[in-house]
């Protein structure tokens, strides 16, 4: 049995290498293979040691959401679509966002399309995984990743990617949730409705990819500023803070 990862044996190393073997192009096509070499490079070397040294204010960051069809990856659930924004330091860059629906192999269930308004006909119409793959990474390059209870959306992202190109999410992942909870000593407070009220920030259009990851911007840089105040001011003073009991 081949290890995990060693599919193909040079066939994946190529591609982790940058390059697109004629035998994958031909099988794959060439566009889907470059859109899987390009993946796998740019998921290589995203923890940089100096990030730690960047102050919170001066962090770029891509706030993330994702729609899925159910909350059970390792049964078979899928990404629906992806919604991504970038924050430079302490500002919201609401002209500089990413949104698509994607392909999803697996039926929508009624209280998905119910609750996200991603109807069947949508997604299979969408765009292939890979390809919202390759736009997704593409807009968030090397960017920490900001996600509210991000253990959801890195597991789907994480799958994703290795479903198609056989790696894994390499970028940072901050989790707005817990650091609220761990501000407010309150873990009993999950739900991004709820810490959205506590902070004042208007509620709108919910359960939509790119919106959620706009309202959990906001909510992030309102993080930001009371996380200053009990002196944590880098990415570095961050995960010490989130260690502490």
């Amino acid at each position: 049995m081949r290890e995990p990862g060693k599919e193909g044996g040079g066939w994946w190393n190529a591609l982790k290498n940058g390059g697109v073997p004629s035998a994958i192009a031909s099988v794959l096509g060439t566009h889907s293979a470059q859109q899987i070499a390009f993946l796998r490079s740019l998921t290589k070397g995203k923890r940089r040691p100096e990030t730690l040294h960047v102050p919170l204010r001066e962090l770029e960051t891509a706030v993330f959401d994702l729609e899925t069809t159910g909350f059970l990856y390792k049964q078979g659930d899928e990404i629906l679509s992806f919604g991504a924004v970038k924050t430079d330091g302490e500002r919201v860059e609401l002209e500089n966002t990413f949104y698509t629906l994607t392909r999803s192999s697996c039926p929508i269930p009624p209280e998905i399309t119910a609750l996200t308004g991603i109807t069947q006909e949508m997604v299979e119409q969408a765009s292939p995984l890979v390809e919202s793959l390759h736009g997704f990474m593409s807009f968030v390059d090397d960017r920490v990743l900001v996600a509210h209870g991000s253990a959801h959306d890195k597991s789907f992202l994480d799958t994703a990617l290795w479903r198609t190109s056989k790696v894994r999410l390499s970028h940072r992942v901050l989790d707005t949730m817990m650091i609220a909870q761990k501000l407010d000593h309150d873990d009993r407070i999950a739900s991004l409705d709820d810490w959205l009220g506590i902070y004042g920030i208007p509620v709108a259009n919910r359960h939509h990819a790119l919106e959620d990851a706009k309202m959990t911007a906001f909510l992030w840089l309102a993080l930001v500023d009371r996380l200053r105040e009990r002196g944590v001011h880098t990415l570095g003073d961050l995960y010490i803070f989130l260690s502490q009991t």
